[in-house]
C-alpha cells in the first residue's frame, strides 16, 4: 500500500474512527497533526447530525471538511458548500410508512437540527449521542423545517423491521441501511459518495490521492470513488466487498493503523 500520493483522507464516524464507546482517539488527534503538516485535506463523513459531528471533532473542527446527515450537508468552517433537502411531501409520506410500525422512531434531520416525537424516553436516550441538538415535537406531520433526511431508528434491526417498509421509495428516494439500528432515506444526490465527488473536483483530487475509510453500506458510494478504500475489520460484508484493503476494527485503532503508513 504506496501512500505517498495521498491528499485527502475522508474517514466515517460510528464503527471506523469512533470506538465503541463514541470516542475519537488521542492518536488519531495526533496523527491529524502529521496530515496538517504534509498538506493533506481530512474530511469526516458520517450520517450523524453536524452538531454532534463538530462535538467529537472539536479540537480540529477548523481545520477540516464535514460531510454530515449521509452528504445532505456539507460544510467547510462557516461555510455551507452542500445542501439536497427532500421536499415537505416526500417527509410526510415517509413518515406515513414508517410511523404504523412497531417499534420505529423516525428523526426528521435539518441543517443544524432534529425533530422527534418525545413518545419513547430510552430512544431520547440513545438519540442523545447521535444528536447534539433536537426538538420534541408532538406532531411531527407539522414540522415545517426543511428537512434534509429521514433516519428512523430500531432497537432490535433496521435491516429487518425498517428496511422492507421504506424500500418501495427507492426509485424517488436514497434509502440506506446505515447501522444496524439506522435505516436513512434522502434525496437521490444525499449520499457520502455524491458528496466527495463535488469536494474532490474542487480540490483537484484522483483516485489515486484518495484514501477512504468505512463499515457500512452508507458508505458504499465514497469508497468506490477511492482507489485506496479501506475497510474496518468489523465492517458489513458488502463493505468489504467493494474495498480494495482492510484494516483492523474501529476499537483496535483501525484508521489509525493505516494513517501510520502515511510517508
Amino acid at each position: 500500500m504506496d501512500l505517498s500520493h495521498i491528499k485527502m483522507v475522508v474517514t466515517d464516524m460510528d464503527g471506523t474512527l469512533l470506538n465503541s464507546n463514541h470516542e475519537v482517539s488521542d492518536r488519531f488527534f495526533n496523527l491529524f497533526e502529521k496530515l496538517k503538516r504534509k498538506g493533506i485535506l481530512f474530511v469526516a463523513a458520517s450520517g450523524r447530525q453536524y452538531s454532534s459531528m463538530v462535538a467529537k471533532l472539536a479540537p480540529i473542527k477548523d481545520d477540516i471538511v464535514i460531510i454530515a446527515e449521509n452528504g445532505a450537508f456539507v460544510k467547510r468552517k462557516n461555510e455551507v458548500l452542500l445542501t439536497t433537502p427532500i421536499t415537505n411531501l416526500q417527509v410526510k409520506h415517509i413518515l406515513s410508512l414508517v410511523k404504523p410500525l412497531n417499534g420505529a422512531h423516525p428523526v426528521l434531520c435539518s441543517k443544524e437540527n432534529a425533530y422527534v416525537s418525545g413518545s419513547s424516553q430510552p430512544f431520547i436516550d440513545v438519540l442523545k449521542e447521535y444528536y447534539a441538538e433536537f426538538n420534541i415535537v408532538e406532531d411531527q406531520f407539522m414540522v415545517t423545517d426543511q428537512v434534509l433526511k429521514v433516519a428512523i431508528y430500531h432497537f432490535e434491526s433496521s435491516e429487518q423491521f425498517i428496511y422492507p417498509a421504506v424500500a418501495p421509495l427507492e426509485d424517488e428516494l436514497k434509502v440506506k441501511i446505515s447501522g444496524s439500528n439506522w435505516v436513512d432515506v434522502s434525496h437521490m444526490n444525499a449520499h457520502k459518495g455524491f458528496a466527495l465527488s463535488r469536494l474532490m473536483k474542487e480540490y483537484g483530487i484522483a483516485s489515486h490521492e484518495l484514501l477512504v475509510f468505512g463499515d457500512y453500506n452508507n458508505d458504499i458510494e465514497m469508497l468506490q470513488l477511492a482507489d485506496f478504500s479501506v475497510a474496518m475489520a468489523n465492517a458489513h460484508p458488502n463493505v468489504k466487498k467493494v474495498s480494495n484493503f482492510k484494516t483492523k476494527s474501529n476499537d483496535a485503532f483501525g484508521v489509525e493503523h493505516i494513517l501510520e503508513k502515511i510517508p
